[in-house]
């Protein structure tokens, strides 16, 4: 028998799933922009401001949905965990923004090295597919994948701020790569933070985050 907030839950489901795969491809395109040397940041803004309206229309049923038929255990840790995926996913929007803001910054990059962008890009790719896949599926071991592909990103990271404190040549270069290395440095943090609600979905179990 169906209940009525399985209605409204089903719903949820759909729109954060709709705006996970809009915030990825705006990533993808951001990774893609940087890499081709293309300047597409007038079209990431509006993008990353239909994520955002996405987000508020998810949070709105979320809580229309608490306070109509005041969910318990697993109805509730759901809604929590939808609220929070809605954030990562406009973060998502906000970095991939911030990505092509970069471009537009420094202006042609062709000369650059981007083998560290290109891998870290790969990375953080698949840990956006794989977070909404674990989180459509409610598949805690492919969240498990994401929270362990994070490590790599975040030591690719490093790795290129120690090349930057010890280099004086390629400035431009370094430091656009590092700003652009932070950048998708966060979105693996928040694609695993959407992995560690999946977990807490399915487990209720709690994982702190430790960054914002």
């Amino acid at each position: 028998m169906v209940r009525l907030i399985d209605i409204g839950l089903e719903r949820l489901k759909k729109i954060i799933v709709e705006m996970g795969n809009y915030s990825a491809k705006t990533v993808f395109l951001a990774i893609d922009s940087y890499l081709n040397d293309q300047d597409v940041m007038e079209k990431l803004y509006i993008s990353a401001q239909e994520i955002r309206k996405m987000q508020e229309e998810s949070n709105e049923l979320a809580v229309e949905i608490i306070a109509r038929y005041q969910p318990v255990a697993s109805d509730l840790r759901f809604l929590k965990s939808c609220i929070d995926i809605g954030y990562g996913f406009s973060r998502f929007g906000r970095y991939a923004f911030d990505i092509a803001q970069v471009l537009r910054i420094f202006g042609k990059l062709t000369a650059c090295d981007k083998k560290a962008v290109e891998e870290a890009g790969r990375l953080v790719r698949e840990m956006i597919k794989i977070s909404i896949e674990a989180f459509i599926e409610r598949d805690v071991e492919k969240a498990k994948k994401v929270k362990e592909m994070d490590v790599y990103v975040d030591k690719i990271y490093l790795n290129s701020l120690k090349k930057a404190a010890q280099t004086e040549e390629g400035i431009k270069c370094i430091v656009s790569e590092v700003l652009i290395l932070r950048y998708l440095e966060r979105i693996a943090d928040h694609a695993t933070y959407i992995a560690d609600s999946t977990i807490y979905i399915v487990t209720g179990e709690k994982i702190p985050k430790y960054t914002l």
